[in-house]
Parts: structure tokens; C-alpha cells; sequence
């Protein structure tokens, strides 16, 4: 077998990032995914649309599964990710517009916390750091 180093430059940078970093990496995939969605209702492309729809459910669906239910936020968290798997079906059976601009406005919205979550987060982490090395 050919060592391709994209693509082990790749797995090395998966491995090395944070549980924060790999969220907002899959939450970027899940954009990029609707996105695709959009662009294929747009286009009349449906086997396209349904790619897109099965692969956004996928990372939907590994999100929930990845959830410690012992939080009140996870879940919340399972609530909004079953509305959302709905909702996608919904789009893919109905080729519904209105419903995919919903979810992803809302799915932009969820990444966007995250995001911010993991900035406070490693700003927490340098103040300590910094208090620590002084």
C-alpha cells in the first residue's frame, strides 16, 4: 500500500486536536453538508440532495451518540439532534427549502456557541497557564 502523506498528514492533525476542536470540525462538515443540500435543491440535483441529507444525518446521528446523558445539556442536546434528524427527512421527502434554511440557520447558531464555548474555554486555560508560570 502507498503512503500518501495528505492523507497521513491529516490523520496525525485529527489526533492531535482537542475534543473541542474535532466538535466544531465535525459542526463545520455538518454546514458544509446543508450547504450541498441547498445548492442541490437549487440545482434540481436530488441525487445529490440525498447524499447530502444522509451524510448531514450521519454526523447528526454521531453527535447523539456521543452525548453523556448524565447532563441536563446533553439532553437538550438529544431533543434538538432528534429535530433536527425530523427535519432532514423532511427535506429529503419533501425537497422542502424553507425547512433545510431552518435547520442549518439553527445548526450555524449551535456551532457558533460551541465556538465560543471553546474560546472561553482555552482563554481559561492560557489565564491559568500564565497565573502558573509567573
Amino acid at each position: 500500500m502507498e503512503n500518501n502523506p495528505i492523507q497521513h498528514y491529516k490523520e496525525q492533525s485529527i489526533s492531535t486536536m482537542t475534543s473541542g476542536e474535532l466538535l466544531l470540525l465535525l459542526y463545520d462538515e455538518l454546514v458544509k453538508n446543508l450547504m450541498r443540500c441547498d445548492l442541490a435543491l437549487d440545482k434540481n440535483e436530488f441525487e445529490l440532495l440525498e447524499a447530502s441529507v444522509d451524510k448531514s444525518l450521519d454526523i447528526i446521528r454521531y453527535l447523539d451518540d456521543t452525548l453523556d446523558r448524565q447532563y441536563e445539556i446533553s439532553r437538550e442536546l438529544h431533543a434538538l439532534y432528534d429535530y433536527f434528524d425530523y427535519q432532514l427527512a423532511r427535506v429529503k421527502i419533501g425537497r422542502n427549502k424553507a425547512v433545510l434554511d431552518d435547520v442549518r440557520r439553527m445548526v450555524i447558531e449551535l456551532r457558533e456557541s460551541f465556538r465560543q464555548a471553546e474560546k472561553n474555554c482555552a482563554d481559561e486555560q492560557e489565564k491559568k497557564f500564565q497565573g502558573e508560570s509567573t
